[in-house]
């Protein structure tokens, strides 16, 4: 019965710095839902003097589930990575708390027309409901092998999912773009389709340029966060993410990799947590020295240009091949936080092919033959 607990997220209790996690699950949680599961364990365990103890323990369970701790990991990570982010560029972020009509919510920071970054966003949302099966598809990277025969059977599947996720689009062409998104995905049983969960994320960066220092710290930072899991999570994870990043229709990726992973519950769900937590607290250090080291280099009109045409390339994988922002679209999540990666600005120009022998050139060498970093 548990496992069904609907953890609502209402984003005034979330917006109030001063409350703390235990007093916001406790707002956060369904009055209705909490008297009934009072009554019935009541009735259950009534007159046996251990009932008072049982039903403590249980909700204490319940505030200490993964996703009140996925939660908590995610609302932190999102203060300090704003707050770290803000520093360097001295804008503060816009911030919006909104909740989504069949359950849920969220909050979305974006600092727009920055002094060192264009557009930067930071969304944090906790949703739950039912969602049509071609969500079910767009969320999992691999869909149970019976989900036509369960789609046949018609209904909606119910689910909860958690996630932070951030794309930062920055000024200066020789500072890349870095994406991250984290997030925890939960099923219920449907159709004769048994409950699932998973995680899933991961951090990726897109320069237009090759600076092997810049991506050796880059890719050097994440290869510690997976080693201390497991051995194996980095070369399998990069490999992931080269990938998963693939814009097939151009035959290269999107940018120079990082690490991703979907549907990930092949351990303890702790375990996950864990390597999950440990990841997005990591953003900043494998991020922002690069940012600090070229923020102020001087630059050309012709690389603002090539610029804009890699953000293009942003912009196709983003919308045509991306999945979070397909399970956003097919779910009815907000639209302004399911589009924050998309940059300010971007250009496409017909054949556009980079000279031989030049920096472009090397740069797009790497996104259609993918290399190893470290």
């Amino acid at each position: 019965m548990l496992r069904h607990i609907p953890i609502t997220f209402y984003t005034t209790a979330l917006s109030c710095p001063t409350l703390t996690w235990g007093a916001l699950f406790l707002v956060s949680l369904s009055a209705h839902f909490v008297a009934t599961t009072l009554a019935q364990l009541q009735a259950q365990y009534h007159p046996r003097p251990t009932a008072p103890l049982i039903m403590l323990r249980l909700l204490l369970l319940l505030l200490c589930s993964i996703r009140a701790k996925f939660e908590k990991v995610i609302r932190d990570a999102q203060d300090s990575i704003c707050a770290a982010i803000s520093e360097i560029d001295g804008q503060p972020f816009h911030q919006d708390a909104w909740t989504r009509e069949d359950g849920g919510g969220g909050i979305t920071r974006v600092l727009a027309d920055g002094n060192v970054w264009e557009k930067a966003g930071v969304n944090v949302s906790v949703v739950y409901g039912s969602m049509p099966p071609e969500a079910y598809r767009a969320a999992a990277g691999h869909p149970p092998a019976d989900l036509e025969r369960a789609k046949a059977a018609g209904g909606r599947v119910p689910f909860f999912a958690a996630g932070i996720s951030s794309v930062m689009h920055p000024r200066n062409p020789h500072c890349p773009t870095m994406h991250f998104n984290y997030r925890f995905f939960q099923t219920e049983d449907w159709n004769g389709i048994p409950g699932q969960w998973w995680f899933g994320g991961g951090t990726d960066i897109t320069p237009i340029y090759v600076v092997e220092e810049d991506m050796k710290h880059f890719h050097g930072t994440y290869k510690a966060v997976c080693d201390r899991h497991d051995p194996e999570f980095y070369p399998k994870f990069k490999k992931w993410c080269d990938e998963y990043f693939l814009i097939s229709h151009r035959k290269e990726t999107r940018g120079l990799g990082g690490i991703f992973f979907d549907d990930l519950n092949d351990r303890e769900p702790e375990k996950i947590l864990a390597f999950a937590k440990d990841a997005v607290n990591h953003v900043v250090e494998a991020y922002t020295p690069i940012v600090k080291k070229h923020m102020n280099d001087p630059f050309t009109e012709d690389e603002k240009r090539w610029q804009q045409i890699r953000r293009g390339r942003y912009v196709e994988f983003n919308l045509v091949y991306d999945r979070g922002t397909t399970f956003g679209l097919k779910t009815g999540g907000r639209i302004e936080s399911i589009l924050m990666s998309m940059p300010l600005t971007s250009r496409w120009e017909y054949c556009m092919e980079p000279p031989a022998g030049t920096p472009e050139a090397e740069f797009m060498d790497a996104c259609r033959h993918p290399r190893n970093w470290v």
